[in-house]
């Protein structure tokens, strides 16, 4: 399975046009025609323009409602921005130098604000945004767009899927719903909603459209190291302090949370990632129930990526996979069966090429969970079970 390892993002001039003005009268002041009249006879034949009668003005204006702005006017009073109020560590010029980092061995920190945005998913008050908007938060203000302000609390957040669920203490609030039976087509319109760049701080979110431009994009941050796995990635405008907004389809149902941006200047240029919404809600309920995602799972191998020379010292057909270097005793590896020089190739129907693919199956999984491995041994495959084990 190919990783991309980009810079990702975690998600000009403007033309004033002024009013048009238009001529009543002919050259040189002449009073207008007579459009009463019939058109003269000979070359010209020009026409009188009518106005459009009542009846027209109605079916232009119902022609242009279509699915992309009934989605948006049913998703946008569930759209918020989020605010931030945050501690950052400083980063100092002069931290390396040996003389100075002498007199400064105390690290400085700084309060900063922040924007970004989020949806409401159910109406006692849940809002869903990415982890990295409110990462180390003091303090986190939801606005709705119809000017009310709420305190959030966090529940909890997910580093490794950018995920993080807010509570505010309100009722019967508007809400978005989450579509985890239908796969997402490539080619097929969705809508990206959020507050860009902070700049509508209670105001109605801002739209852009696009397609999804494929699915199950695996990414990984070089700026965090965080894994994005079966990502969508969408044309649709995704900027910064877009990050948490809803990516919705034409029913205005949230197919994925949008996260990430692939940009060098730090502005959309049409490759934008949206994690998908199975398991959005799979995470956000486990926050919502646990406050955090158990990720203590221990397996007890010691693993080596297969290279050209492992694979000729093991006759393997193909350099991809895991060795088993060794085993713990008595680990779950170790009762599951596990021998040195065993090649594992899937985990749970899923092909492992490397480390990475390893590790992003595996995240998957909580304690206790019994995993299927697909090994090779002396030239023979076979199907190892495995009970996931807590570190102590």
């Amino acid at each position: 399975m190919q990783w991309s390892r980009w810079i990702l993002t975690c998600a000009c001039s403007i033309a004033l046009l002024g009013p048009v003005a238009t001529s009543t009268g002919g050259c040189g002041g002449d009073a207008p025609p007579d459009t009463s009249a019939s058109a003269p006879t000979g070359s010209s034949n020009a026409q009188a323009v009518s106005m459009p009668s009542a009846a027209a003005d109605t079916t232009i204006e119902a022609s242009r409602q279509n699915a992309v702005t009934q989605a948006v006017e049913a998703a946008t009073p569930a759209v918020v921005s989020i605010g931030v109020r945050k501690v950052q560590r400083v980063r100092d010029p002069f931290a390396n130098d040996p003389f100075f980092r002498h007199f400064m061995q105390r690290p400085q920190y700084r309060e900063a604000r922040s924007m970004g945005s989020g949806f409401v998913m159910s109406s006692d008050g849940y809002i869903v945004t990415n982890e990295h908007v409110v990462s180390n938060a003091r303090d986190i203000k939801v606005y709705f767009p119809d000017g009310e302000t709420y305190a959030a609390e966090l529940v909890g957040s997910d580093r490794l899927t950018d995920l993080a669920l807010l509570k505010i203490k309100a009722d019967r609030l508007p809400h978005l719903t989450f579509d985890t039976d239908s796969e997402p087509i490539p080619g097929e319109w969705v809508i990206a909603l959020g507050n860009p760049f902070g700049l509508f701080e209670a105001a109605e979110p801002s739209v852009t459209v696009g397609v999804v431009s494929a699915s199950n994009r695996n990414l990984q941050s070089q700026r965090d190291g965080r894994l994005y796995r079966n990502m969508i990635q969408t044309d649709a405008a995704i900027n910064r302090g877009n990050s948490g907004g809803p990516l919705v389809n034409a029913l205005g149902e949230v197919i994925g949370v949008n996260t990430a941006i692939y940009s060098d200047s730090g502005g959309s240029v049409g490759i934008g990632f949206a994690v998908p919404a199975p398991r959005a809600v799979e995470i956000l309920e486990e926050l919502r129930t646990n406050g955090s995602v158990d990720r203590s799972h221990y397996t007890g191998l010691d693993l080596v990526e297969v290279d050209a020379r492992i694979a000729r010292a093991l006759g393997l057909s193909e350099v991809r996979g895991l060795v088993v270097r060794d085993t713990d005793p008595g680990s779950p590896a170790d009762a599951a069966g596990f021998r040195a020089y065993d090649v594992i190739l899937a985990v749970e129907g899923t092909r492992i090429d490397s480390r990475d693919d390893y590790a992003a199956r595996i995240f998957d999984f909580r304690p206790g969970d019994e995993l299927r491995f697909t090994i090779e041994r002396d030239g023979t495959r076979r199907t190892l079970a495995l009970t996931l084990g807590r570190r102590g």
